[in-house]
C-alpha cells in the first residue's frame, strides 16, 4: 500500500482526538478519504462525544473502556495511544494492566458461555466451568467499573449470557442504566473506529 498524504482536516482532527500522531491510512480509510466521505465527520463527532462528553463516565473511565476495545480487537496503534491518554488522565500502570487482564478473561468467558448458551444441554451446563477468575474478587479498578468493563467487552463479543450477567452485577453495585448505556455505546463507537483505521 502506498503512503497517502492525509489532507482531510476532519480526519486529522479525529486522529488527534485519539492520540495518533503518525498513521498510514488503511484500505478502508483510503476509500473514505479519496471521496471525502461524509461518514468521516460522523465518526469524528461520535468518537469525540463518547470520549469527552459523557455525563456518566469520567475521562479516565472513557479512555480505559476505549483501551479495552483496542486490546479486544488487537489493534496496537490505538492500544498504545489509549494507554498514553489514560495515563495522562490519571490511570495507573496497575489499572492499565487490569484492563488488559479483564479483556483477556472476558474473551475466555465469552467463548465458553456462548457455547453453553448455544447448546442448551444440561450436560454442558452442569459441568463446573473450572475457569480461574480471582481477578474479579477485589479489582484495582473497583468492582462496579470492573463489571462495567466486563459488560462492554462482552457486548462487543456478542455473549448474551455474559452481557445479562454483568449488566445485573453493574446495577447491583449502585450504578445506573444510563451509565451502562453510555459505556456500551462507547464500546460500539470505538469498534466502528477500528473498522476504519485497521
Amino acid at each position: 500500500m502506498s503512503e497517502v498524504l492525509i489532507q482531510n482536516e476532519t480526519f486529522i482532527n479525529l486522529l488527534n482526538e485519539v492520540g495518533i500522531s503518525e498513521y498510514t491510512p488503511s484500505a478502508n480509510a483510503q476509500a473514505l478519504l479519496q471521496v471525502e466521505a461524509k461518514y468521516i465527520k460522523d465518526l469524528k463527532i461520535n468518537v469525540s462525544n463518547v470520549l469527552n462528553n459523557s455525563q456518566n463516565l469520567n475521562r479516565k473511565e472513557a479512555l480505559l473502556l476505549a483501551l479495552s476495545i483496542a486490546v479486544n480487537e488487537r489493534f496496537d496503534l490505538l492500544k498504545q495511544s489509549f494507554t498514553q491518554l489514560a495515563i495522562a488522565a490519571g490511570a495507573t500502570e496497575a489499572e492499565i494492566a487490569e484492563v488488559i487482564a479483564c479483556t483477556s478473561l472476558m474473551n475466555t468467558n465469552n467463548v465458553f458461555y456462548r457455547f453453553r448458551h448455544f447448546m442448551h444441554k444440561d450436560f454442558y451446563n452442569n459441568q463446573p466451568a473450572g475457569i480461574k477468575m480471582s481477578i474479579m474478587m477485589s479489582p484495582v479498578l473497583g468492582k462496579e467499573f470492573f463489571e462495567l468493563l466486563s459488560l462492554v467487552v462482552s457486548s462487543v463479543n456478542g455473549c448474551e449470557m455474559c452481557v445479562t450477567s454483568h449488566e445485573a452485577s453493574v446495577l447491583q453495585h449502585n450504578s445506573s442504566e444510563i451509565r451502562v448505556f453510555e459505556a456500551v455505546k462507547l464500546g460500539a463507537v470505538i469498534k466502528g473506529l477500528i473498522t476504519i483505521l485497521s
